[in-house]
């Protein structure tokens, strides 16, 4: 019988290459648009294919980078280990393949939609509770970035309230950290007053 140590950690890996997939390229090229690393904030993320003015295009790229998490934990639940810490590691690496992505030589998004595809998985109630967060700061503010930022960080508090599962919140946290380095530019621009507000032409949105 297979070793479900040695099974756990293969499927890590594979969360690890399933984040990886670079769906704003392979839509982008499926749209027979340019590849979104040559033009906009140089991203390749939902937001960015959206500077392309194909707005089905950047919706695929942000469904399909939002199932990577889900796939990830998925794979992880039905063929490895359903222990918290085997899923927590299984989403953090999905998310972290979509950062650092082996395909695009390790340049890649800011992973708000794997993020959200992680959470999902997690739990459908951790998910609606930080996409609740997203939207009522995103509405009263009109920043996307604060908002995405916002959810980010509430995001381990609502895991440990609805999950309490250490590991669970555990990732939530590192997910949160990266999310905010990630978005290092725009906390820079909302500090100042410059970040564009949703309605206006971003100069470097989450995606």
């Amino acid at each position: 019988m297979p070793d479900i140590t040695l099974i756990t950690a293969a499927l890590i890996l594979a969360a690890y290459l399933i984040g990886s997939v670079p769906f704003a390229v392979v839509v982008s090229k499926a749209f027979g648009l340019n590849d979104p690393r040559s033009y906009g904030s140089g991203n390749p993320g939902a937001t960015n294919v959206l500077r392309s003015g194909n707005k089905q295009a950047a919706a695929l790229t942000r469904l399909g980078d939002a199932a990577k998490g889900v796939v990830a934990v998925w794979v992880m639940r039905q063929f490895g280990s359903a222990a918290p810490l085997a899923i927590a590691l299984a989403g953090v690496a999905a998310f972290i393949g979509h950062v650092f992505p082996v395909f695009l030589g390790f340049k890649g998004g800011k992973g708000v939609a794997t993020a959200v595809g992680v959470l999902g998985a997690f739990s459908g109630y951790l998910a609606l509770a930080s996409a609740a967060t997203w939207l009522i700061i995103a509405v009263t503010t009109r920043y996307s970035s604060l908002a995405a930022l916002v959810a980010a960080i509430a995001a381990p508090a609502f895991a440990h309230v609805l999950i309490g599962q250490p590991a669970i919140t555990a990732a939530c946290l590192v997910m949160a950290a990266m999310l905010l380095w990630r978005h290092s530019d725009n906390i820079k621009r909302l500090l100042a007053g410059t970040e564009s507000r949703i309605g206006q032409k971003k100069r470097d949105a989450a995606s």
